[in-house]
């Protein structure tokens, strides 16, 4: 028998709105305010880079440098989210509440943990850490200030991405919309004024960056007690081998994505450093911005089908699954092919937009347009990889997430710098996505013939 839950701001059974309502509409009801999150997100992640880019070149690769730790930080966060939002939401289609409200508490407890440790160990060993990320003797002093400062606001962005995740498999794609634009807001306002006006510099940067973090967990916390949502609660947690191996199973393909895109980019900004200095950083580190933008907009696009594909999955209607794929596919296509001409003809005013150093432009718009050229493609990887993650294909997830930065950019970013130089540096991640797409069609196809 299937609980009855209410839908915020419908008067709808929550099963039967995610199991009835068709599936482009569903889809695009819920995409819509997380391709917006995800879009502020990589707004107010642009915006310090912007910001700092008024101070120095050596500014500008420190945020860079300090990206990777936070990438490292967001990937645990998300491994904490999507693998308790999965199993959450497959337990509310399939009907059982209890599993999916000591799932949503375990995970957000088990996050926080992991966040505290961060926090700690990695102020601990600051120094060490700033030079295995490629900190320079020109760059190590804004690092270490940026990045102190960053590892303080771990356990609330680890929290604010279980919160985030949970609300969104729940279909209350709003209320995590909500909650980190609240941050981001916060962040771009705080940018400005704690930079220039406080003359606090780097500092003042990361400093306007915790706040916005700690302020979307707020919201978010708060969202997630209204609307008769599942939220997290000390007497639902549930730390056991059960419910670790379900997060694990769910939240591993995030964390191999995510993850290994932290050590792509650490990789990335060694090879840049060798190859090419201070400049080549900064402008390897301003390329990733308005990729991410537009990447995130369809990771958004995806999350929007994940809770209608892991809930649907969960109640036993494969083919509304199938549906909502191929519709998400074809118009991630569209999207990112439009983002990639755009990106392609103004790349040099777009790096020039975040630094004004001929030096950093001459490597970025190389890099950017390099990027452009498959990123259409990008579709097959991240909604294969939506799809196989929400119906609880950890392995083949998992498999998917990590090609793009891990099974192929690694041995490229080794190889190809060696023989191409600064170049090889700027083709790797086109490379990589290429390859990865070749790996990703013969996977998707087997799992959707099998829907």
């Amino acid at each position: 028998m299937k609980s009855v839950l209410r839908t915020p701001g419908q008067g709808e059974d929550r099963f039967a709105y995610l199991t009835g309502t068709p599936v482009p509409k569903l889809i695009t009801t819920l995409a819509i305010p997380t391709i917006i999150s995800m879009l502020v997100t990589g707004i107010y992640n642009t915006a310090d880079t912007f910001f700092v880019g008024r101070i120095s070149t050596q500014a500008t690769a420190a945020v860079g440098l300090v990206f990777s730790v936070m990438a490292v930080i967001q990937a645990l966060g998300f491994f904490c989210g999507q693998g308790s939002g999965t199993f959450l939401s497959r337990m509310m289609g399939a009907g059982d509440l209890d599993k999916a409200k000591e799932m949503s508490s375990t995970g957000f407890v088990v996050s926080l943990f992991i966040g505290i440790l961060i926090a700690v160990f990695g102020n601990l060993f600051a120094h060490p850490l700033a030079i295995a990320i490629g900190s320079t003797e020109t760059t190590i002093h804004d690092t270490l200030i940026y990045m102190r400062i960053i590892l303080l606001g771990a356990p609330f962005m680890t929290g604010q991405f279980v919160l985030n995740n949970q609300l969104r498999y729940q279909g209350s794609a709003f209320y995590s919309m909500i909650g980190l634009l609240c941050g981001a807001i916060l962040n771009i306002a705080l940018d400005p004024i704690l930079m220039f006006g406080f003359r606090l510099g780097i500092a003042g940067a990361a400093i306007a960056t915790i706040s916005g973090q700690i302020v979307s967990f707020i919201v978010l916390m708060s969202g997630s007690l209204r609307g008769g949502n599942i939220h997290p609660s000390l007497s639902h947690v549930r730390i056991n081998g059960y419910y670790l191996r379900q997060l694990v199973n769910g939240g591993l393909p995030s964390l191999f994505r995510q993850g290994l895109a932290a050590v792509a980019t650490l990789l990335l900004n060694l090879s840049a450093a060798k190859y090419g200095g201070d400049a080549a950083i900064a402008g390897m580190s301003v390329v990733t911005r308005p990729i991410m933008l537009i990447y995130s907009a369809i990771i958004g696009f995806g999350q929007g089908f994940q809770p209608v594909s892991s809930f649907n999955y969960g109640a036993g209607l494969t083919k509304r699954v199938k549906e909502g794929f191929f519709f998400c596919l074809k118009y991630a296509t569209i999207i990112l092919t439009a983002g990639a001409v755009f990106l392609f003809v103004f790349a040099e005013p777009i790096v020039g937009f975040f630094r004004d150093d001929p030096n950093v432009i001459e490597v970025g718009k190389v890099a950017l347009r390099a990027q452009t050229l498959f990123l259409p493609l990008q579709a097959i990887i991240v909604m294969t990889n939506m799809l196989l993650q929400s119906i609880g294909k950890g392995m083949k997830a998992s498999v998917t997430s990590a090609a793009r930065s891990g099974i192929f950019f690694i041995p490229l970013i080794l190889i190809l710098p060696k023989a191409f130089g600064l170049f090889g540096v700027e083709i790797t991640q086109a490379c990589a996505d290429l390859l990865s797409v070749v790996l990703c069609i013969p996977i998707v196809y087997s799992e959707v013939k099998r829907l």
